[in-house]
C-alpha cells in the first residue's frame, strides 16, 4: 500500500521535539536494531546539520539524511545517516530520498564537490547518483565502508 510521502528539510532548530524524536527513532531501528551496529549516532553534528525527511501521513519517518556543511566531515559538503524504514523499502523512497538530498546540497552549496561514507554494499546505488569510490574498503563500527565523491561536474544536472 502506498501512502502519502511530505518532503521537508529542515535546520536543527525548526524541528520539533516530536520530529526529532522520530528522527533519532528511525535511526536507531535502521543503525542499532537492524544493523547491530553500536556507535555514538548523537554526535553533536545534528545540530548544525540540514535534515531531509519523508513523512507518512501518519507523522512516522520514511527516509531520512542529514546534510554537512563543507569542513564539518570533510572538506567537501557531505549527506550521511542515509536511511530508508523497513516498511518503505523496494518502493523507490530511497532514490526520491538522494535527489531531495542533492538538489538541496546543490542549492546551498553550488559547484562543489560531495564526499560521503558509504556503506560498501551500497556502492552501485551511490554511483547511479554519479559518486565514485576514492578509498580502498575499511571497516567502520564492524561493517565495510569506502568514501566516495561526487564530483562538481555531475552536481549541475539535480537543479
Amino acid at each position: 500500500m502506498t501512502k502519502t510521502i511530505r518532503w521537508q528539510c529542515a535546520g536543527f532548530d525548526e524541528l520539533s521535539g516530536k520530529q526529532i524524536y522520530a528522527i533519532l527513532q528511525a535511526r536507531n531501528e535502521v543503525f542499532a536494531v537492524e544493523q547491530n551496529c553500536v556507535y555514538p549516532d548523537m554526535d553533536d553534528i545534528d545540530f548544525t546539520s540540514l535534515h531531509v525527511m519523508a513523512w507518512t501521513g501518519e507523522s512516522k519517518i520514511a527516509a531520512y539524511l542529514r546534510i554537512t556543511a563543507p569542513n564539518t566531515c570533510y572538506p567537501e559538503p557531505s549527506l550521511g545517516r542515509v536511511i530508508t524504514t523497513a516498511a518503505f523499502r523496494g518502493q523507490g523512497i530511497g532514490r526520491q530520498l538522494m535527489f531531495e538530498g542533492l538538489k538541496q546540497l546543490n542549492v546551498r552549496y553550488p559547484m562543489q564537490a560531495i564526499r560521503i561514507n558509504a556503506q560498501a554494499h551500497l556502492q552501485d546505488f551511490y554511483r547511479s547518483f554519479g559518486f565514485n569510490c576514492v578509498s580502498e574498503e575499511y571497516l567502520e563500527d564492524g561493517i565495510a565502508h569506502l568514501e566516495m565523491l561526487k564530483p562538481v561536474s555531475t552536481n549541475q544536472e539535480l537543479s
